[in-house]
């Protein structure tokens, strides 16, 4: 993964970002020497929002197999998710 100074993204734009994904899969932003942001490709994004999206199905049915959920109401649902309960 290359690591592409804010700097330069501000002097050559869009291009310099381009460059380096012709290169690598993904870009790291770096401002004032600290990595700050990724930059990728939308399609490759999308992928790993759809592992994301798969890993939390998962663990939603590890916890139902093991019993962590709670039936209850809309309203007390709500009453006990903001604490008044």
């Amino acid at each position: 993964m290359s690591v592409l100074p804010a700097n330069d993204l501000k002097t050559k734009g869009i291009s310099a970002v381009e460059a380096r994904l012709a290169v690598d899969e993904e870009v790291i932003i770096s401002v004032r020497g600290q990595d700050r942001y990724v930059i990728m490709d939308l399609e490759k994004y999308n992928k790993l929002r759809e592992y994301e999206l798969a890993m939390a199905v998962q663990e939603a049915k590890a916890d139902v197999e093991a019993g962590r959920f709670v039936t209850e109401s809309v309203a007390d649902h709500m009453r006990r998710v903001s604490g008044d309960v």
